[in-house]
């Protein structure tokens, strides 16, 4: 009897802890449902039953898909990571559960992952832990939030988040101090994106392949929704067409009616004055008036700089628009219809790289004695608030905007190359007939208030008949970006511009001029274009890289070296002195981009009695516009 009571009392107590023990189970916060319904690409991860590297293949999937849990987790708890390991240990199992459920390999999770890289401490990132820390390690920093809190379907919006994330990034290991944490406090950042900022949350499609880059495969049960889709688009597109046929004719009959009147009213016009034509363009005309009261009078305060062509001043108009007003300088229309045909070209072009016209002023009177032929023209630009390139580039002490410049980042010069690249391929193919540059060179690139690139002065140029070259007496352009055969024969082509590209390609990436002109008269000023191929057939392409592109970070995935090399391989061979080697500005775009491949850098010929110089022992040449060309240093300057 004394012996079963004994046995009584230990089953009793044995049932009572299993009891306690079963409510002090940790439970994971987060739902893991979304793995099973995420169309993520499970092919990395089936039949890897076997070791698994943590940075690459199945283990990078499952990475990214963890991170949506732990964006919820900091959306719900405030921390940036779970509470303590066995809540880690928890919500691993749990994830491991629904892989299990998808008939992927056993234990992929645990092979994977240790359960204490995701318990939060102060000790990963500038002594974060929760949101709180967060705002008041970066005070009132509010970046992300103006960029990154939309769709990132767009590659544009990825793109500009993805940039804005990688400056915040290195804020944080500058305040944390220790650049080993470099890959932490971007994963922190990429967190605080998905579960805060971005109003469709972390697992919307465009989060998830943007911020998390996580492969998504399309939903074979959307099939049916997409037709549905399609036939109401095509209904859509029909009625609207409709519509809009019956809104052109309106437009048409009143665009005549209107015609008819403006052209009486200036047949009764021209009996009390003398004749003074106007355009047909979009452009407005404004009274020299607007633009002395918008620009104080075209004062030193408000100048800007010296453009092609003329002078460049700040103004402001009555309605507050803020302008860039350029008054020519040369005479280069020598009838008012000149003026006006390049007028209607301008305002014509819309590309969102390129800069806008606003409008124009013609004056007949001579008001100053530097006027050409007694004509004053004017051209009204949108103003560009971050101004050129080239004081970005190079620092230039005598901008007028006053602003501190900062070196340029490996995002916003990748972004700055194929900015200019897809505005010159809508010069040359977008539009008929086509439209070639001439000048192309880093003052002619301005940057709006998102460093977005626009080429500028493309106006200024005559049109080009399609699959013909142009042969000029007079070479417009600038000394250093200027093609060989246009710079000795004056012969203009499409390539001549895409040789001004591959120079300017070459600034971008390698933060030095064109034009070394730091031994004026001797025998060793040079090209960038031949100091660079130089290096690269040397095998020597990391030393043409910008120094702060190689300072920036040695995290890859900020600064991807593979890729921009790339990118000065297509700035060499854009810039080769043989025209046919050159690609057309299309084929640039693409290998840029990556779609086609670069071809190896061909060789550059070296003319019978063509002057060298030596570097490290090694001969190479000097590029044949500066051997053909005898040019003093104000020449070499313009």
């Amino acid at each position: 009897m004394k012996w079963v009571l004994v046995i009584l009392i230990l089953v009793g107590c044995s049932y009572f802890c299993t009891i306690l023990g079963s409510k002090n189970i940790t439970k994971c916060p987060v739902d893991l449902d979304y793995v099973v319904k995420l169309p993520w690409n499970t092919s990395a991860c089936h039949g890897n039953s076997s070791g698994s590297n943590p940075r690459t293949g199945c283990c990078q999937a499952l990475l990214s898909l963890m991170g949506i849990a732990l964006s919820h987790n900091l959306n719900q708890t405030s921390l940036f990571g779970f509470r303590d390991y066995p809540t880690s240990v928890s919500c691993l199992s749990d994830f491991q559960s629904k892989l299990d459920s998808m008939s992927l390999a056993p234990n992929l999770t645990f092979k994977c992952f240790d359960p204490e890289q995701f318990v939060i401490t102060p000790d990963v990132c500038a002594g974060i832990v929760t949101i709180r820390n967060w705002t008041d390690v970066l005070k009132s920093d509010n970046s992300l939030d103006q960029v990154c809190g939309s769709d990132l379907s767009d590659l544009t919006a990825c793109e500009t988040c993805y940039a804005a994330g990688t400056r915040i990034q290195n804020q944080l290991i500058a305040i944390d101090g220790n650049s080993s944490h470099a890959r932490d406090c971007f994963y922190f950042t990429i967190l605080y994106v998905a579960g805060i900022i971005n109003k469709l949350g972390p697992e919307n499609a465009g989060t998830t392949s943007c911020v998390f880059q996580l492969q998504l495969l399309p939903s074979a049960g959307s099939d049916g929704v997409r037709h549905l889709k399609l036939h109401l688009g095509l209904i859509g597109a029909a009625t609207a067409v409709f519509l809009v046929i019956c809104l052109l004719g309106l437009y048409l009959w009143y665009y005549k009616k209107q015609q008819k009147k403006k052209h009486k009213m200036e047949v009764d016009a021209n009996q009390e004055s003398r004749p003074r034509m106007r355009p047909n363009t979009g452009a407005i005309w404004f009274k020299i008036e607007d633009l002395e009261r918008a620009t104080n009078n075209f004062s030193q305060k408000n100048f800007i700089g010296r453009g092609g062509f003329g002078m460049v001043y700040k103004g402001t108009l009555p309605d507050g628009t803020i302008v860039a007003v350029k008054r020519l300088t040369e005479p280069n229309f020598e009838r008012d219809s000149d003026f006006q045909n390049e007028v209607e070209i301008i305002s014509n072009l819309r590309h969102r790289n390129l800069v806008p016209l606003k409008g124009c002023c013609m004056v007949d009177e001579t008001v100053n004695a530097d006027d050409y032929g007694g004509k004053q023209r004017y051209l009204v630009y949108e103003y560009m608030l971050n101004g050129n390139l080239d004081d970005h580039l190079f620092q230039n002490p005598t901008n007028q905007s006053g602003l501190l410049r900062n070196s340029l980042t490996w995002p916003q010069r990748k972004c700055i190359i194929l900015d200019v690249a897809r505005g010159l391929a809508y010069l040359h193919h977008g539009i008929k007939p086509a439209i070639y540059h001439r000048d192309i060179k880093a003052t002619n690139i301005l940057l709006d208030s998102d460093m977005r690139a626009r080429v500028a002065d493309f106006g200024l140029a005559k049109e080009i008949k399609e699959g013909h070259s142009h042969l000029t007496t007079r070479v417009a352009g600038t000394h250093g970006y200027l093609a060989p055969e246009y710079a000795l024969y004056g012969q203009l082509t499409e390539k001549s511009d895409v040789y001004s590209f591959g120079v300017v390609v070459l600034e971008i990436m390698c933060g030095r001029r064109a034009l070394d002109l730091s031994a004026l008269g001797s025998s060793t000023t040079v090209l960038i274009t031949d100091w660079a191929w130089s290096l690269v057939k040397e095998g020597k392409s990391e030393e043409v890289l910008d120094s702060f592109l190689l300072r920036e970070g040695d995290n890859s995935e900020l600064n991807p070296r593979g890729i921009m090399e790339r990118f000065v391989r297509v700035g060499i061979l854009c810039a080769h002195v043989m025209v046919a080697l050159r690609p057309t500005i299309s084929d640039a775009l693409k290998m840029l981009e990556g779609d086609i491949e670069v071809p190896q850098i061909p060789d550059r010929p070296m003319p019978f009695g063509h002057p060298s110089f030596h570097r490290d022992g090694n001969p190479y040449s000097i590029s044949p516009v500066l051997s053909g060309l005898h040019l003093n240093s104000g020449e070499m300057l313009r």
